[in-house]
């Protein structure tokens, strides 16, 4: 069982917080207005604590040392990063900031925020798809098991040679992005400080790559 943490209570963080509550997962919500949490309270099993997510006294009060993931899902692309740094500050095992302008995205790369989520973007992708007559194949299907994908942004120490990043036998580079334009790597591909770098490696090994590179 995981302890969860969401910050405010849209659409997103419920139907989010249903499925967790479903597996037998402990689940806390975080909301400024007490007439919300009483009207919750009714219809979610869950804890709540009535207060401002990014106000680093009340994201105590989610105890992060006893939390698996913060997540921060409010509309505001700017409140989810702030929150998830105060988070990440307050030791946090996990923040997952919600984004919807692709801009921030990659200040959350740049930032460390490893997590970000942005799906609003991964939906309008998945109709457009559906109107090209194409099949979608959601991400969690295809990597499963002990596959994990991270990405990070590329600093000038690490520009050169993919196949000088140092990966051995436990990493690929799978595509990167360069002026917001995807790339397949090639043989030899050189790297530019400031790429947006995708790799996919072992569950294990990729905590391990995300202090190295700060997140992704």
């Amino acid at each position: 069982m995981m302890r969860t943490a969401f910050i405010g209570s849209n659409s997103l963080t419920l139907s989010a917080a249903s499925l967790l509550l479903e597996d037998g997962h402990q689940v806390v919500i975080i909301e400024r207005h007490r007439e919300r949490i009483e009207e919750l309270s009714e219809r979610f099993d869950c804890g709540f604590i009535h207060g401002d997510g990014t106000s680093p006294d009340v994201l105590r009060d989610a105890e992060p040392e006893n939390t698996h993931v913060l997540f921060c899902l409010l509309e505001s692309d700017q409140t989810n990063i702030l929150a998830g740094l105060i988070g990440r500050s307050l030791g946090f095992a996990r923040v997952v900031p919600r984004v919807n302008d692709p801009q921030f995205q990659r200040i959350c790369a740049e930032l460390g925020l490893a997590d970000s989520v942005m799906p609003n973007r991964a939906v309008a992708l998945h109709l457009r798809e559906i109107l090209r007559g194409e099949q979608s194949l959601e991400l969690s299907t295809v990597i499963r098991g002990d596959a994990a994908v991270l990405s990070f942004i590329l600093g000038e120490d690490d520009a050169g040679p993919i196949d000088e990043l140092g990966l051995a036998d436990r990493a690929r580079v799978v595509g990167l992005y360069r002026d917001e334009q995807f790339h397949l790597p090639r043989a030899r591909q050189k790297l530019q400080a400031g790429d947006e770098v995708i790799l996919i490696t072992y569950r294990d090994e990729a905590e391990r790559l995300r202090e190295r590179w700060g997140g992704g």
